[in-house]
């Protein structure tokens, strides 16, 4: 509970406590390739201490070996660094900024116009592991941030990729949030997954959800709300097979039977970011356009500025198609000042099997309205908490009052993802035309051209297998407005033929399950449990339900507040649904196995994928649907373009498939 004062006492942006005035303000540059630690290393001949500038000079790789407690004030990373491997290494430092030529400017947000030397050197790369080598499990690698004197307190501290390469990659999880396998009762201090896990050891910190919602329990408070909250926090004391020994005893029961249970994930990385001080000066990450690189298995700790516009926990910040084939995989974002993850300007990001917990205001969050043909797979979002809207945000009508997954386009994928016990809202679309705001803008079709459309009036790609529970408010609002009134969406969507197509939601222990707006929506296997209201306000314009179940819902109130026209359940008109959207393919791993290359992927299509062909061959899918993919190629000498298309049962084709050249190193 500590941390969730925290994050009360820094809602607005307060004086930063800072780290000591600089002991040195020259920039200290590498002098060749070789070790931090080596004075040799660097044109100074001395090891970079407390208050440096130091860059990492172009074409120089320098290895980061040391643990210290030193706080570098800037550091330029125009060449290569990479942390050791083979020990436990600590950086301390105000700003890392990653960004070709040899122009040091200690900006925490922008990036600078390049010198003119600029475009003469490679991009400059961050190497925390990599895809195919990340840290190891013995050791840890920790980047903390610090705010120093002389920084913009409004950027800083920060860690920004500037059109360079950044590769978080910790030691791999084989799941890092999983259901409970039997019901946690309390006072207990041993809990039954419902399967094994591998990465996950003592010493770990995990979340049990909360499996009865916020506003019926009285007995503890969350500050943000003056609701309860049941999701609690522990340390692996033991773990074996599927059973693990907990720190302390549980405070609430935690349901672990039959169709309604509550997950247990784990928190803890290997590889960390955290904030040095998060009461006082909280850090962000943000990666540019034309940047590169992937992240797994890193963990993202009380980041985030509260009440600061684009400085958020982690930031993919207006890159359009430049990062197609970058990934977040089984990261943990938690205790955050502002988002877990946000995907600004930004399309073809893969995030799978990512953890968010605690945040202010929303979590999983697609910030313009421009943002398509990303893929947000089995992730967890636990805890966004109402807060107050950011200064200048660009959708002004957007109260940021706490969802897991909020966005303002449909046009992306939503698969197998969980929202638990947020503030307002699991999942939230909002789209509207206000004085301030025009939903028609520029948008990536799937040809690859751009086009300026309403944004409402484009469908999911996909939306299937989705879960809410315990929320406080809505189990998912589809384009409803706040608290239900305008604005929002009104009477614009798809059209008859490309409906909002919603499969297999599931909605437990809410208050309202959900609140479909939009016009023609097709609703396919709905689930309603222990709800105060189940579909709640729905405006029936063009909509298509079946096979929906309610259980533990008042009978007069499993449609609660309903105009005339309800469809009938199993009717598909008005809709006319046809299939004409190609698949979308993300190529996110090439790794290098001896003689072979093993490529992996993803594909999300709106209807049943039949093949993925990369270079002409077809690959094996590892998940149904081809959710994920991979195939084996041949080792070139040099280098290999690699090309990969998806098709269709309807008989659809990508033409805009991912292209990605290999060189060998």
């Amino acid at each position: 509970m500590t941390r969730l004062l925290t994050l009360l006492a820094i809602l607005a942006v307060t004086p930063f406590a800072s780290a000591d005035a600089p002991k040195e303000t020259k920039l200290i540059r590498s002098a060749k390739s070789g070790p931090w630690s080596s004075p040799a290393t660097w044109e100074s001949g001395k090891v970079p201490g407390a208050g440096a500038r130091v860059q990492v000079a172009p074409g120089h790789r320098v290895v980061y070996d040391v643990k210290s407690d030193d706080v570098i004030r800037f550091l330029h990373v125009a060449g290569i660094l990479t942390f050791a491997h083979d020990k436990d290494t600590t950086l301390n430092v105000g700003l890392v900024k990653i960004q070709a030529g040899n122009d040091a400017t200690e900006n925490g947000f922008d990036c600078d116009a390049p010198g003119a030397d600029a475009k003469d050197f490679p991009p400059g790369v961050l190497l925390v592991g990599t895809p195919g080598l990340p840290i190891d499990a013995k050791h840890t690698a920790l980047i903390r941030l610090h705010y120093v004197k002389g920084h913009d307190p409004l950027s800083c501290p920060a860690i920004v990729c500037c059109g360079g390469g950044m590769d978080l990659h910790g030691a791999p999880m084989s799941r890092t949030w999983v259901k409970l396998g039997a019901t946690a009762r309390k006072d207990a201090t041993e809990i039954t997954l419902a399967e094994p896990v591998t990465g996950w050891k003592p010493g770990d910190r995990v979340i049990l959800t909360a499996t009865t919602r916020q506003i019926k329990v009285k007995k503890t408070f969350r500050p943000s709300t003056k609701d309860s909250t049941e999701t609690e926090e522990r340390i692996i004391k033991a773990i074996a097979g599927t059973k693990i020994t907990l720190d302390k005893a549980l405070w609430f029961e935690h349901r672990g039977d039959g169709d309604y249970r509550g997950e247990v994930a784990n928190l803890s990385r290997n590889v960390v970011i955290e904030s040095a001080d998060p009461r006082n000066g909280r850090g962000h990450t943000m990666i540019h356009h034309g940047s590169a690189g992937s992240i797994s298995y890193a963990e993202f700790r009380q980041l985030g500025m509260p009440g600061v516009l684009g400085r958020y926990n982690l930031h993919y910040h207006q890159c359009g198609d430049s990062m197609r084939g970058s990934s977040v995989i089984g990261a943990s974002f938690w205790d955050s000042g502002n988002r877990w993850l946000t995907i600004h300007g930004t399309n073809y990001i893969v995030v799978r099997d990512c953890v968010g917990y605690q945040s202010l205001g929303h979590g999983f969050f697609l910030e313009d309205g421009t943002e398509v043909f990303n893929v947000l797979d089995r992730n967890l979002a636990v805890q966004a908490y109402n807060t107050k809207p950011l200064p200048r945000q660009i959708i002004p009508f957007d109260k940021n009052d706490g969802a897991g997954f909020w966005w303002a386009n449909c046009h992306n994928s939503f698969i197998n993802n969980v929202a638990a016990e947020c503030d307002e809202y699991g999942y939230f679309f909002q789209a509207a035309k206000t004085p301030d705001f025009d939903p028609k803008l520029n948008v990536m079709r799937p040809d690859g051209t751009k086009a300026r459309v309403d944004i409402r009036t484009l469908p999911f790609v996909r939306f299937e297998d989705n879960v809410t529970h315990c929320q406080r408010r809505h189990g998912f609002n589809l384009g409803g407005g706040v608290p239900f009134g305008p604005p929002n969406v009104g009477d614009v969507g798809p059209d008859e033929k490309h409906p909002f197509l919603i499969k297999n939601f599931k909605a437990y222990n809410v208050h309202w399950a959900i609140h479909p707006v939009a016009p023609c929506v097709l609703i396919e296997n709905l689930d309603i449990q222990n709800a105060e209201y189940g579909i709640w306000r729905p405006v029936y314009n063009k909509h298509a339900y079946a096979s929906i179940n309610f259980k533990d819902v008042p009978q007069n109130l499993m449609y609660a507040f309903e105009p005339q026209g309800r469809p009938t359940l199993g009717e598909r008109k008005p809709l006319q649904p046809v299939d004409d959207l190609p698949p979308i393919t993300v190529i996110t791993h090439v790794l290098q196995k001896n003689d072979k290359l093993l490529v992996r992927g993803t594909t999300s299509d709106n209807g049943t994928v039949t093949k993925v062909l990369v270079n002409g061959e077809p690959a094996k899918a590892t998940r149904p649907n081809f959710a994920e993919w991979e195939i084996t190629l041949d080792r070139p000498r040099v280098s290999i373009r690699i090309e990969a298309h998806a098709e269709d049962a309807a008989g659809n084709v990508e033409k805009h498939g991912h292209k990605v050249t290999w060189t060998a190193p």
